[in-house]
């Protein structure tokens, strides 16, 4: 990324670095942000076709998991009766402590992570809008008909973000809107002929914050399309499967409050694991990153 500020760029030099600018000739690091993309993209066909989760089917998930829980009690209850199991409650309880306590690490620890993920993914869309605010700005110290030309182009990429890429990425899409005038943005700035010193200055941070645009896009790329692995579901839903399970051997002579005590690991269980899969997709499910920073980019560059 261009740092220098009162230096003249040449045409020469202009040419190299804006291929360090566009999606189709990106170096070094962005190269291979746009290289992690494509992979994860060609890696999950199935996000094409997968849609954003509902109130109403985390709540059937939720109630599916509870209910399967009750069931298994009950039907566990008539092939092995409380009063024969209460005789290995020891072993059970020593083992359910040991499973919970795994699973309870696991489970935190995963929605930390996804939740972490979910926060660096709303930061990367503030420094994406910042980022064009500050070109739409630069804009203005270069001469006509670039800087018009600039202007609009910034405008157009708000535009094409809102109304167009977000819905895009909801529906697990991939948005390429914005590539296209990242680049357009791009030959603009490389063919202005500065005339001035203030004009050079002008065009060397534009270079610079060009380059940050695109590579905030291709990070907002990558992060719409990535998931929790296969792998660490099949943790997760074992896992969880298991402690309910281990806590429905218990023999007590309460059915009902053993009951309650199921309804209530099995609903906590079930959440949580609602909670990381609308987490896990920062731009898709009920929890996903808004486009309130392009919609306060999009204010700022009224004409």
């Amino acid at each position: 990324m261009m740092t220098g500020r009162n230096r003249k760029v040449s045409p020469s030099a202009g040419q190299k670095l804006s291929a360090s600018l566009w999606p189709a000739n990106l170096d070094g690091k962005n190269c291979q942000l746009r290289k992690d993309a494509e992979d994860i993209i060609s890696a999950n066909p199935l996000q094409a076709v997968s849609g954003m989760v509902t109130v109403g089917q985390n709540v059937l998930v939720i109630s599916a998991a509870v209910i399967g829980s009750l069931v298994f009690l009950a039907a566990l209850d008539r092939v092995w009766p409380w009063a024969k199991r209460r005789a290995h409650n020891d072993l059970i309880g020593w083992q359910l402590s040991i499973l919970g306590t795994t699973y309870a690490v696991i489970l935190g620890f995963m929605l930390y992570t996804v939740w972490t993920t979910y926060s660096q993914a709303d930061l990367n869309v503030d420094i994406e809008a910042d980022t064009l605010m500050r070109i739409y700005s630069l804009a203005e110290g270069l001469p006509e008909p670039q800087r018009t030309r600039l202007e609009t182009l910034a405008r157009s990429y708000v535009d094409a973000a809102i109304k167009r890429e977000w819905p895009q990425m909801a529906r697990s899409g991939v948005p390429t809107e914005s590539a296209t005038i990242n680049a357009a943005m791009g030959k603009t700035v490389m063919s202005v002929q500065p005339g001035s010193p203030t004009e050079i200055t002008v065009q060397d941070h534009l270079i610079s914050e060009l380059d940050s645009l695109t590579e905030h896009r291709l990070i907002r790329l990558m992060q719409s399309t990535t998931r929790l692995p296969t792998v660490l579901w099949c943790v997760l839903l074992v896992g969880g499967a298991l402690t309910i399970a281990s806590a429905c051997m218990f023999g007590f002579e309460n059915w009902k409050l053993h009951a309650l005590q199921i309804f209530a690991l099995s609903f906590l269980v079930s959440l949580s694991l609602v909670a990381i899969a609308d987490i896990h997709r920062p731009f898709q499910g009920l929890i996903r990153v808004g486009d309130r920073a392009f919609q306060r980019a999009e204010q700022g560059m009224q004409p």
